[in-house]
């Protein structure tokens, strides 16, 4: 039994002594060699914090970049260990790699997180929320996440955050690429790639594919569920993007990104006559996951930039054992969005959207649908060493009616690399088809649930390191979720059991403290997440969500050789009336260059052979080794 309790300590005590460490190694990174010299380096360009690209450093916004060297170099298996890993967030996950997956952002729920693919949004309308196990890595450039309310420039959802992920786009000479993998568990995994430009043509494109035997996904013999089989998968995916520029300042381009995931689990029939669980059968989830969009940016004059994209995502998901089930989604989306510089400084952004949302497979009718317009207004500045960003959007849904949100945010340069900011949002999320229509479950009048949001923030940066510590409190109401009280629900019989309903509030508070520094080869960064996340009414903790979680990493690059370690440790969470105790992993990562293109790499996963109960009743896996070429005609 994989079924733990949790530490003697309180999540109180831990959280008082992982602020004090976290402060003590982020002053070591201050007073490191170098750490005080102003600071050299490009700052990156980010687009999720207002619409438009501007430079991370002016952001009023938590932002987190995830960039193609983090990428490159990591250690993580999946793109959802790997965003934990950088972005701070809490993953929850039915097992290992290719099981279902979501992310609870500061707290909030895994249903209010935006997730798009190069601007487009992508998940399950009915489930409500993104599938992260069915996208593999490498078909990915870069991902920005941004933490805390967002619904004002992304509507509804972005409750906890929005994680925007980028596929390579062609630049420059033809490039080449390729990368071949294997490891424990029967794991195997590989990719191709090409991009480049030529005579105004930009082009990239991608093939991949993973697989692993994995474990039994669930450990309790003692769950309905339990079957001692191995539970893996299988991934496809591939990625197209295309562009052409008939003129300096303006572009065409089309993208296209298409994965097939095919992942056993363990599940239970209840067939007649007698309707006992029997949990012998493969039960499978078969996942399409399909983004295709067509776009234009222009410079219309110099202050004028317009943009125009139409989009259409496709989320098709077959799952069972016995008998299967299918739910469908397909979300067709346009948007006009303008940006008008007022000067080099101070920028206006407009945007209208109409997202067109529709549903089928056997519990929905074919064709099922709901329409949502929207219209973004924000604005960006800066005075001086002052920052100040304003957006408001208002969203008019044909079923759930409409909803108006706004954010303000703040900064201020206090000293050469020290910065100040504060911000505070209202936010939704809407509830799903499943909330709404579901046989026998859905509720049409169920309302939305709204959020309001503050948070305040300090960070250094340097020429070789950096620092930044951000406190927050986001307050939720009208929370959806199972409502057990049959007078609630309709009088239909088919609602005896319960229905869906706005059953009340959280309160979500905590701080995020990060740190990272380079010195003589040595690169180190700190990550630490402190979360109370209660219901409102009754002071409880909320199911799954840790009070804490650390990440740490250190690499070293001698030059033909990089070597790393990187450590995650996740407190406490309760899940289903029991306490699942803490757990830590430890990676390690060995990488020799052969020339500029080629390089082998090896590494080792969960190196102490911890058992992980990521919820209750399920487990990761163990100790993990892998051992893989890489090629790169660009040089690595």
């Amino acid at each position: 039994m994989l079924r733990t309790l949790s530490a003697a300590r309180s999540p109180r005590a831990w959280s008082g002594r992982l602020v004090s460490a976290c402060f003590v190694v982020s002053l070591q990174f201050f007073l490191a060699p170098g750490a005080g010299a102003a600071n050299g380096s490009l700052d990156p360009v980010v687009v999720t914090g207002t619409r438009e690209p501007e430079v991370l450093a002016r952001a009023t916004s938590d932002i987190v970049v995830i960039d193609a060297e983090a990428i490159r170099n990591t250690s993580a298996d999946s793109l959802e260990d790997l965003i934990r890993r950088q972005a701070g967030m809490q993953l929850v996950r039915t097992g290992g790699p290719g099981q279902s997956t979501g992310f609870f952002i500061r707290g909030a729920s895994t249903s209010s997180t935006v997730v798009l693919v190069d601007g487009v949004r992508i998940g399950s309308a009915t489930l409500g929320q993104a599938e992260f196990e069915a996208l593999s890595l490498a078909q990915i450039e870069r991902i920005e996440v941004l933490r805390g309310p967002a619904s004002s420039l992304y509507g509804a959802d972005a409750v906890g955050g929005v994680v925007q992920i980028f596929t390579r786009r062609g630049d420059g000479p033809t490039r080449f690429s390729a990368a071949a993998e294997v490891g424990g568990y029967g794991s195997r995994r590989g990719d191709v790639g090409a991009s480049g430009s030529t005579a105004g043509f930009d082009y990239a494109f991608s093939l991949g594919r993973d697989s692993s035997r994995g474990v039994s996904s669930i450990a309790a013999a003692d769950n309905i569920s339990f079957n001692p089989d191995r539970d893996g998968f299988a991934r496809n995916s591939g990625t197209a993007r295309l562009g052409y520029t008939p003129a300096a300042g303006h572009r065409i381009g089309v993208s296209f990104l298409e994965t097939h995931l095919d992942a056993q689990y363990d599940g239970a029939d209840f067939l007649p006559p007698n309707f006992a669980p029997d949990p012998s059968a493969d039960f499978r989830n078969r996942l399409t996951t399909r983004v295709s969009s067509v776009d234009y940016r222009g410079a219309i004059t110099s202050a004028w930039t317009t943009t125009l994209q139409g989009s259409r995502s496709v989320d098709d998901l077959k799952s069972g054992g016995a008998t299967t089930s299918r739910f469908l989604t397909r979300r067709d989306q346009a948007t006009w969005q303008n940006a008008v510089k007022l000067d080099s400084d101070q920028q206006i952004v407009v945007a209208i959207e109409r997202l067109l949302e529709r549903v089928g497979g056997d519990a929905f009718a074919d064709g099922m649908s709901r329409s949502n317009n929207a219209a973004v207004l924000g604005y960006s500045g800066r005075f001086g060493a002052h920052s100040l960003q304003v957006d408001a959007r208002r969203d008019n849904n044909s079923v759930y009616g409409g909803n108006t949100t706004g954010r303000i945010g703040y900064g201020y340069d206090v000293a050469a690399g020290w910065r100040v900011r504060a911000l505070a949002g209202t936010t939704f999320r809407a509830p799903t088809f499943n909330d709404l229509f579901y046989p026998g479950y859905g509720v049409v009048t169920t309302r939305p649930e709204h959020g309001r949001s503050i948070e305040a923030g300090v960070s250094w940066q340097g020429a070789t390191g950096s620092a930044s510590a951000t406190v927050w409190r986001n307050r939720v109401r009208d929370l959806i979720a199972y409502q057990p009280d049959r007078t609630f629900c309709p009088p239909d019989p088919a609602f005896d059991s319960g229905c869906s309903g706005n059953v009340g509030r959280a309160r979500l508070q905590g701080a995020t403290f990060a740190a990272s520094q380079r010195w003589r080869g040595f690169d180190a960064h700190l990550g630490v997440d402190l979360l109370d996340a209660r219901d409102a009414d009754t002071g409880i903790r909320l199911a799954r969500r840790a009070a804490h979680q650390e990440s740490i990493g250190v690499d070293y690059d001698d030059g033909p050789w990089r070597v790393g370690v990187a450590g995650l440790f996740v407190g406490s969470r309760p899940d289903a009336g029991v306490v699942l105790g803490g757990y830590g992993t430890l990676d390690l990562r060995a990488t020799r260059r052969l020339d500029k293109a080629w390089r082998v790499e090896a590494k080792l996963l969960n190196a102490l052979g911890r058992q992980i109960e990521p919820v209750r009743d399920y487990r990761g896996l163990g100790r993990q080794a892998w051992i893989g070429v890489r090629y790169d005609s660009a040089g690595l």
